[in-house]
């Protein structure tokens, strides 16, 4: 059994900047990238951004684009998102998946539990 558990969120400033690591745990067998996505309150969960595991490929929603930075570190294997100038707009739960790369929900099979990122001042 796969799992991921995601660490990380918290309070910070609009401007501010927090990193989210995501460990997956057990049998890596059945997938090849690791997403992020988010949910606000009142909102659908939406992608921000995914990793391809093996190449390092990488895709972001636009909203996130020259702010966010995904990455891994494969002896941990642990991803990362590396959230730089956070805006209130990005407050949301954060949740890591792991699964097949690309930027629908439906391509991820395994995900955590999520974490809190709030943006206020």
């Amino acid at each position: 059994q796969v799992d991921a558990v995601e660490s990380g969120g918290g309070l910070v400033q609009p401007g501010g900047s927090l990193r989210l690591s995501c460990a997956a745990s057990g049998r890596a067998i059945g997938w090849s990238a690791m997403g992020w996505f988010r949910q606000a309150p009142g909102k659908e969960r939406e992608f921000v951004a995914a990793l391809r595991w093996s190449g390092g490929n990488t895709i972001y929603t636009e909203t996130v684009k020259g702010r966010f930075t995904v990455s891994r570190d494969n002896a941990k294997n642990t991803g990362y998102l590396q959230m730089n100038s956070l805006k209130p707009e990005d407050t949301a739960v954060y949740y890591c998946a792991l699964g097949v790369y690309g930027s629908s929900w439906s391509n991820y099979g395994v995900w955590g539990r999520g974490t809190q990122v709030t943006v206020s001042s």
